[in-house]
């Protein structure tokens, strides 16, 4: 099987489970383009997910990169289908079949449990991501301190990007 289309067929199977978006299963993007495939190093997926949380657009972006390492544009644009057409299927008949519920409440109830597993599942990628990440006491210190700023306080997120920058600049982390 081609590189390509191991790309291809892997990662319409991942997005299949990709309920709340990619972020929600980073680890297992992670797990799948590092230590499975070898598609990418860690290093390499840390810079493109965080070049794809800074760009304006979708998160599907690290993907896209991961696509463009693995096979130039062609991969890109593989890797960048791949991940979106088993969710847009899969959204466009379950909200037809949502919108056909007469029980107002039965389709909130719904929404809100999609909702919240959405959340749980960006939540603990988050947690799993950082442990996997977080190498040194400092980058650690870093993150509890950035969670904490971010739920404490209302300070832009484009300050604690500067700061996080800024330690890594100055050799901190």
């Amino acid at each position: 099987m081609t590189v390509l289309l191991s790309l291809f067929l892997k990662l319409s199977a991942f997005a299949m489970v990709a309920f709340g978006g990619i972020n929600a299963l980073l680890p297992v993007l992670y797990d799948l383009s590092v230590n499975q495939e070898h598609w990418i190093s860690p290093q390499t997926f840390a810079d493109y997910f965080a070049i794809a949380q800074a760009a304006p657009g979708p998160n599907l972006m690290t993907v896209t990169l991961i696509g463009w390492n693995v096979g130039g544009v062609l991969g890109a644009a593989l890797a960048t289908f791949a991940i979106a057409w088993p969710s847009s299927i899969v959204v466009y008949f379950l909200q037809g079949y949502i919108s056909k519920i007469q029980n107002k409440q039965r389709q909130r109830i719904i929404q809100f449990t999609a909702s919240a597993l959405a959340v749980g599942l960006v939540l603990a990628a988050a947690w799993k991501i950082s442990l996997q990440m977080n190498q040194s006491l400092a980058a650690v210190i870093l993150t509890i301190v950035t969670i904490s700023i971010t739920f404490f306080t209302r300070w832009h997120p484009l300050y604690l990007i500067a700061a996080g920058a800024a330690c890594g600049l100055l050799g901190f982390i």
